[in-house]
């Protein structure tokens, strides 16, 4: 008996020992995840002045790329002043995307946080970003809104296309900028044409050159002008904020963003917030929208078989309009299929908003790769848009690409995604849907030699010059 119980409890240690080795060969054969391949640079800089040459060149995708070759589509660097996990894979990109607040959360150069201000919906977070967002969201999907929009934007349009003659170039994208500004002014704080207009303008175009400047506020710097003016453009707008306060009667109906944010009733919405965000608003107006117009019509410019579809497309509903007695709402401008097309694919070559950044605040692991808490992650929109395992022949515009592609795929992000996705996304379409229509049905052009620069910010070297027509079949 005593024999027995040594053999079974013998049987029981040399079971354990088998088991204990099991387990530990499987830890080892599953290693935990690592961090990406690649390299931190140069001591303090980084890879950022690589970062920057390639950005200013054709092709400011190439940093990207030659990492990508090195070390996958998921690699470490240094650019900003901060240790970065660069990201062009698309799912990874995604899920940074949707992770909320307790895993990544804004992250900027510092001259561009100083700019916008820790109240910016671009940086603040949890239940606030949700609570501003989702007004600001709301108002700009609202169909009282998008009828005003098309209303402005038609009136500005006829007001400045009705001045262009044929003899000397039209600059599109100072016109885009020009119209855009007003129209989108006019949807946040209801501010009509004037003085008051062309002073925010000015001060606005002070401000948004300073957003990539040296970290450096002294007198005389840019980041130094650029937060000046904006301190003069909160005044203006501080100054509206209290006229609204003192009529004390909130509006049923918003007539703009600010009526919006005003009436909210959370208590969470500073004045400060809202002046902070109603200049921050203005951006698309200066920059995207105007940005995106001017594309469209360069690419449309040098492929002359989706222009003459374009064209077609929309003179037949201006026919169809007149005929039946008809004035153009904002659904017949969104209702054109071709027309959206072109302007999706000029959203993935033009690339507006080349990327987001984010900051872990935590340890996270995705797909095999771990980003270490205090990191920067920078998802590179730029290199999944032209990527050629998503897109055939992604260098070349070819808008019938997507009528068999699905935009909501996680390989087209040109607004974001996630709880920060561009809340004037539909807008922005809106916004070209009007522009191309008028300048196509109204006009013939040949545009002069340009070409695209790609940062601080995406625009056109010479302003897009063209030389316009006025089409005969016009009335």
């Amino acid at each position: 008996m005593h024999n027995l119980w040594i053999v079974f409890l013998t049987a029981i240690f040399l079971s354990t020992i088998i088991l204990l080795y099991r387990n530990r060969s499987r830890i080892r054969s599953s290693p935990s995840p690592s961090l990406p391949l690649g390299t931190l640079g140069w001591p303090l800089i980084g890879e950022t002045l690589e970062f920057i040459s390639c950005a200013y060149s054709d092709r400011p995708e190439s940093f990207m790329e030659r990492r990508r070759r090195m070390y996958g589509k998921v690699f470490k660097s240094h650019i900003f002043g901060s240790p970065t996990i660069v990201s062009i894979d698309a799912e990874v990109s995604r899920f940074v995307l949707q992770s909320d607040s307790k895993a990544f959360v804004p992250s900027y150069p510092k001259s561009l946080t100083e700019l916008m201000g820790q109240s910016s919906i671009l940086l603040i977070n949890g239940s606030l970003q949700r609570r501003v967002h989702g007004l600001i969201g709301a108002f700009f999907k609202s169909p009282h809104l998008k009828a005003q929009i098309t209303q402005e934007m038609e009136s500005y349009i006829q007001k400045s296309m009705g001045s262009w003659r044929d003899d000397h170039p039209i600059f599109i994208q100072d016109e885009a900028k020009n119209i855009a500004f007003q129209v989108l002014v006019k949807a946040l704080i209801s501010l009509n044409p004037g003085e008051e207009m062309e002073f925010l303008r000015k001060q606005f175009q002070e401000f948004i050159s300073g957003l990539m400047s040296l970290p450096v506020n002294i007198p005389g710097t840019r980041l130094y002008r650029s937060l000046q003016a904006k301190k003069k453009m909160v005044k203006l707008v501080g100054k509206i904020i209290q006229e609204r306060r003192n009529i004390n009667q909130p509006s049923k109906v918003p007539k703009d963003v600010l009526d919006v944010l005003l009436n909210d009733s959370s208590q969470l919405l500073t004045d400060t917030l809202i002046s902070d965000n109603m200049i921050d608003l203005m951006i698309p107006g200066e920059d995207s929208v105007p940005v995106l117009v001017t594309l469209a019509i360069k690419y449309l410019s040098d492929c002359p078989a989706a222009l003459q579809q374009l064209t077609e497309e929309n003179m037949r509903l201006k026919s169809l309009k007149a005929e039946r007695g008809e004035t153009m709402t904002w659904s017949d401008y969104l209702s054109l299929p071709f027309t959206q097309t072109v302007i999706t694919e000029t959203l993935r070559l033009g690339n507006v908003i080349i990327g987001v950044m984010r900051k872990a605040m935590k340890d996270v692991e995705i797909k095999g790769h771990r980003i270490p808490k205090g990191w920067c992650v920078f998802a590179y929109f730029r290199s999944v848009h032209l990527d050629e395992s998503q897109y055939d022949w992604p260098y070349q515009f070819n808008p019938w690409r997507w009528q068999d592609k699905n935009i909501s795929s996680c390989s087209f992000t040109p607004f974001g995604g996630g709880q920060r996705l561009c809340p004037g996304l539909d807008l922005a379409r809106l916004e070209a849907s009007i522009f191309l229509h008028h300048f196509v049905t109204q006009f013939r052009w040949v545009a002069e030699d340009d070409s695209i620069v790609n940062f601080p910010t995406v625009r056109m070297k010479r302003r897009m010059p063209v030389w316009v027509k006025r089409r005969r079949d016009y009335s």
